[in-house]
């Protein structure tokens, strides 16, 4: 699971020069926008034929998401499609490629490795690496440098467990790891502690694997000697230096560490104060790409305006198109770009802050019938209407109904808790709140028994607190803003404040480290939403981890996530989606369709133009045309 604050994409299929590594995505009917449950945004076009051209391609890098980490492990932090997908992956690649088209499925093709292979009763699995990958100095990627980033990735969490975003305790790697081996150089076993289902533990646990080059980085200092990083001693000194290495964003082109890679790209350029970065074709890569691929420069913008603007200007050659000026897509057409938009697969959520003791909001919160009342305030199709201008889906869980999938639930499809002043009232009546539309409500029947308002709510307890929420895109902050309206209606007051992406998700999720010192400083965020893994079990989101910004803690919840992980049943993840749809441990709000603009004189394989609806950037793919 990676963080987004969700701006726009696009995905197609690969069929050019050879290249075959995508496939193609599902294609609206007609160029509007979509206002039932959301669909594609027009089409993508095939690649163009005729001669391929190298240049420089600029790509818009949408506001507040500048790249703020290098190394393969990424803290929790860091762990966005920002600083991964559309970032580290450049430069290092997953064991796993997740990403086909709009489709969230495995792209065989751009994967290090070949499909893992399971014995022992679900309990080893043997991964194979391909033999046409290497780093960029020219040494072959082994099975050595999934070993070594396995061995750093456990010195990391033993520091502390947020060092690693994808990290839960006791489950999947590396605890559920009880060995593993290398028996030569592209060969690599694990034997793990209990049987997991393996399509959880191949899509969501092996694909978060980034080989890192063991020959080059396997020291504690610049000049240092080469470490036995096996020798847990050594490989904490290893990470110390580069976790200390990483922190320094100045360095990141300076630095010899990060010249060492296995992507298609390396970087020469980057600033670290507005995120703008350039790379240039890797020489060495491997895997498949362009003819002749193109250098990227990933231009920042401060606002969606700015950025359209850019792009009326034509002085961008990949953007996005914000929802607000959806309906400029006919003029932006006109201007020389093509357009395509599509949901992404995840989800938008408000988060709520179970630890909160403001106001008693903790234990408000922990109030199944007032989670349920709240879902009622927010009007989901007026959003889409309204807000995305048509381009989007409703989402009630966090589990889409598009992208299509095998493991959306029934409830996920119809919305349990329509929107309704009257029924939110009701609900906050029937359970002892005295309710002052536009006004504050009051607790007047404290207690735990039915009619009351619930365990750790005094008498006089005040329907009254605060929500952070980013920026950028617009329209987080228009859904918000009507949330809050719909709110005062029943008496609840929302005190909108704003912020931005990275600034949320550094100061105010309750894992991050350093004694929690904010965690009584919000009851609600809204800083975007989760990009779901392929196998969309919310295990360290909505269960104990590091991703549980507003430590929900639901005791079914958390079993129904650990049996999706553990279960052999592969669809076992949607009575895990079902319990949460009917839950609400965070208010789930609609998907907005990523609408991706690209000039028309820049083509590629579809799925590598489509594929930044689902925040996958992948410009090797891509060729100037002129």
């Amino acid at each position: 699971m990676t963080r987004f604050a969700r701006p726009v994409t696009v995905i197609a299929a690969l069929a050019v020069a050879g290249v075959t590594a995508l496939a193609g995505c599902g294609k609206a009917s007609n160029a509007t926008p979509s206002t039932s449950l959301g669909g594609g945004f027009v089409t993508v076009p095939p690649p163009a034929t005729g001669t391929q051209h190298a240049g420089t391609v600029t790509w818009a890098e949408s506001p507040g998401t500048a790249p703020n980490w290098i190394l393969p492990i990424i803290t929790s932090a860091a762990f966005t499609v920002y600083d991964t997908n559309q970032f580290s992956y450049l430069l290092y690649r997953p064991l796993y490629w997740m990403s086909n088209g709009v489709q969230p499925t495995e792209t065989p093709a751009m994967s290090l490795a070949d499909a893992p292979k399971w014995s022992n009763g679900d309990k080893t699995v043997t991964v194979t690496l391909k033999s046409n990958y290497k780093w960029s100095d020219g040494q072959p990627v082994t099975s050595r440098d999934v070993l070594f980033f396995f061995d750093e990735i456990k010195a990391a969490i033993k520091e502390n467990a947020s060092n690693w975003g994808p990290y839960t305790p006791n489950l999947g790697i590396p605890d559920q790891v009880t060995s593993l081996t290398a028996p030569n150089a592209r060969t690599v076993v694990f034997t793990l502690n209990k049987a997991v289902n393996p399509q959880w533990f191949w899509y969501n646990q092996l694909s978060e694997i980034l080989p890192m080059p063991s020959h080059a980085w396997a020291k504690a200092s610049a000049g240092g000697p080469a470490l036995d990083f096996t020798n847990p001693a050594n490989a904490k000194k290893i990470w110390d230096y580069l976790n200390k290495q990483a922190m320094s964003l100045p360095t990141y082109t300076s630095n010899p560490l990060w010249q060492t890679v296995d992507g298609p790209y390396k970087l020469t350029q980057f600033n670290n104060t507005t995120g703008a970065f350039t790379m240039v074709p890797n020489s060495a890569y491997g895997g498949p790409h362009a003819k002749k691929v193109s250098a990227i420069q990933a231009v920042p913008y401060t606002s969606d305006t700015a950025e359209f603007n850019a792009v009326r200007a034509g002085s961008i050659d990949v953007g996005y198109l914000p929802l607000t000026d959806i309906k400029q897509a006919g003029t932006v057409k006109a201007n020389g770009y093509n357009v395509f938009g599509y949901p992404d697969w995840g989800f938008t959520y408000v988060t709520y802050n179970f630890l909160d003791k403001t106001g008693h909001f903790n234990n408000i919160i922990a109030q199944l019938y007032f989670r349920q009342a709240f879902a009622h305030l927010q009007n989901e199709p007026g959003y889409v209407k309204a807000f995305f201008g048509g381009a989007g889906g409703l989402a009630y869980g966090p589990v889409p109904s598009i992208p299509k999938s095998p493991y959306t639930p029934a409830n996920a499809i119809k919305n349990p808790y329509p929107f309704s002043v009257a029924t939110a009232v009701k609900m906050l009546k029937s359970h002892g709140w005295n309710v002052v539309p536009g006004g504050t409500d009051t607790c007047a029947k404290p207690g735990t028994g039915a009619g009351q308002c619930g365990a750790g709510i005094p008498a006089g307890t005040k329907l009254s607190f605060n929500l952070i929420y980013a920026t950028s895109p617009d329209y987080l902050g228009e859904m918000v803003t009507d949330l809050a309206s719909q709110a005062a209606k029943a008496g609840i007051q929302i005190h909108l404040q704003s912020s931005n992406f990275n600034y949320i998700v550094n100061n105010y999720d309750n894992p991050i480290p350093s004694g929690k010192p904010n965690i009584n400083k919000w009851a609600m965020e809204d800083f975007g939403g989760y990009t779901n893994n392929t196998y969309p079990t919310q295990l360290s989101i909505f269960s104990p981890g590091v991703l549980n910004e507003g430590t929900y803690n639901n005791p079914t919840a958390t079993r129904l996530i650990h049996a999706s992980v553990s279960s052999g049943n592969p669809t076992a993840v949607k009575a895990e989606a079902s319990f949460l749809t009917q839950d609400q441990p965070s208010l789930f709000q609609p998907n907005p369709d990523y609408v991706v603009v690209w000039k028309k004189t820049l083509s590629g394989p579809q799925a590598s133009i489509a594929n930044q609806t689902q925040f996958w950037l992948t410009p090797e793919f891509w060729y100037l045309t002129k």
